[in-house]
């Protein structure tokens, strides 16, 4: 009896029997997702009778019955009555006023040039697998704007004493700015304690010389007042301290050098945005399209980020005044419009400057749109900052690290990666809020396109709607571009929390 049972016990695993055929494949995935129940069925034969007329009717005005070719209006026009297309002949013979305003025609190799760097470095930054990200990086953030300034404008600016102490100044904070970011250094030694003196006596002698008047003095060639030039020599002053303190100790000596880079790069900015290159200068006014456009996306963005990290640890810090400037800051420029913000800074902020300082209508609207940016992004960013555990801080404080080094190396690296989507949202939104330049008088990309249409030569029925849907999908196409690539970098740095 044993032996006949025996003959139906397995003596091995036996593998897992395939699903029925109509369950797996994409024949099945397409019956359980819209055609799994009879409402679904409707509601799927609905939408694609809904999607098959709007595509057809789309494919119908922008190629069957379009317009590609023409030199004017007329090619546009309907024949014997009929339905006339998309005119994408307009968009064709305005291209160049779409990309480059009333740039000169001769000097639009520059904007070319500098767009094709711009790609260049860009995708050196954005792609893994490129080596030598910092030398891109540095390229990318710290060459390629003073460039891009000295081309597009034709550089040969004049600068005034006042403006180059401010700019030594500048380097002084970076120069000290290095020196207490290494452990060596702390503030307890002397000379690093007088290097920062020196740094806010310059500050306040350019603050003094902003507000009182003082004859001015020819000193380096350049014009000074006396109260500048105690400010240009105070700022020197403070990066020769640093660099000796740096010098003092046996195990920063060897390096002590690169302490003096944000001297020399400065240096080495002041020399070539003053120099005479050869290029025709280009006002500002001329600059339109695309082009503008582009530019205030990009200073909005790379000013915002930074400014908006700033802001944020300002409003998380323990110090009441810094807490103060900052929380009013941010509810200030969160609490107006944007208009009302071009507004202001193209009207209200010479207002505020010292007699005889005038900024570029341009610059005046970059300033505004950074600082108008900068207010929604300390909030992304702060909300990143409260995701990040308290054990981390904790963590960083109990390796004696200092307050800088502390948020650079533990916690803004954990905090930016979390919030990502709310970054790269930030950065979209302002990408389309550019076309508002246009209400204080400068041509954006859309207002050129919507200038096109008052030329007589092009005026059709369909010329407007042709623009304008070019329009659209010029500015689809780069925030589509930017949302993607977040989502790459989410994946890529794995931000989600999986269970």
């Amino acid at each position: 009896m044993e032996e006949q049972v025996a003959r139906f016990i397995s003596t091995e695993q036996k593998l897992p029997l395939p699903p029925p055929p109509g369950e797996f494949g994409w024949p099945a995935r397409v019956r359980r997702s819209l055609f799994a129940t009879p409402v679904d069925t409707l509601l799927t034969l609905l939408a694609g009778a809904l999607i098959v007329y709007v595509v057809s009717k789309l494919l119908e005005w922008g190629v069957f019955n379009a317009t590609f070719v023409g030199a004017d209006r007329t090619a546009c026009l309907p024949a014997d009555g009929g339905h006339s297309g998309a005119c994408w002949a307009f968009v064709s013979a305005k291209f160049e006023l779409f990309m480059y305003g009333i740039y000169p025609d001769a000097e639009r190799w520059r904007i070319d040039l500098l767009l094709i760097g711009l790609v260049v470095l860009v995708a050196g930054m954005a792609i893994p697998s490129i080596p030598f990200k910092r030398l891109n990086a540095i390229l990318l953030l710290g060459v390629y704007p003073f460039v891009a300034l000295v081309l597009l404008t034709g550089g040969r600016f004049e600068m005034d004493g006042g403006g180059v102490a401010f700019v030594m100044a500048v380097a002084a904070a970076a120069t000290l700015y290095l020196a207490t970011g290494r452990s060596e250094f702390h503030w307890g030694d002397p000379l690093l304690k007088g290097a920062a003196g020196l740094l806010v006596a310059s500050l306040l002698a350019l603050l003094l010389a902003a507000v009182v008047s003082f004859d001015r003095v020819l000193f380096l060639n350049l014009r000074f007042t006396s109260v500048s030039i105690a400010a240009f020599l105070l700022a020197l002053g403070s990066v020769a301290v640093t660099a000796v303190a740096a010098f003092r100790h046996s195990e920063t000596k060897g390096r002590a050098a690169t302490l003096l880079i944000p001297f020399a790069a400065i240096v080495a900015v002041l020399v070539f945005v003053t120099a005479d290159l050869g290029l025709t200068p280009v006002r500002t006014n001329s600059w339109g399209g695309l082009l503008l456009t582009l530019v205030v996306a990009i200073s909005g963005i790379v000013a915002s980020l930074p400014l908006g990290i700033l802001l944020a640890l300002g409003r998380r810090s323990e110090m009441p005044i810094v807490k103060l400037f900052c929380v009013a800051f941010i509810e200030f420029w969160r609490g107006i419009p944007l208009i009302t913000v071009l507004f202001m800074a193209n009207f209200m902020l010479p207002l505020f400057l010292p007699a005889g300082v005038n900024f570029d209508q341009l610059l005046r609207v970059l300033v505004g749109v950074s600082l108008f940016s900068a207010a929604y992004m300390a909030e992304v960013v702060r909300g990143g900052l409260q995701a990040i555990p308290k054990g981390q801080y904790e963590g960083a404080d109990a390796m004696a690290l200092t307050y800088w080094q502390k948020m650079r190396m533990v916690i803004l690296p954990q905090a930016l990666k979390l919030v990502i989507p709310g970054i790269v949202n930030t950065f979209i939104g302002l990408f389309k809020d550019t076309s508002l330049v246009a209400a204080v008088g400068l041509a954006d990309f859309l207002g050129q396109v919507r200038r096109g249409f008052s030329d007589p030569g092009w005026s059709t029925e369909q010329t407007p709607a042709t623009g304008l849907v070019f329009a659209a999908f010029v500015y689809w196409l780069f925030c589509f571009s930017m949302s993607r690539y977040s989502v790459y970098m989410e994946r890529r740095l794995d931000t989600g929390h999986k269970r």
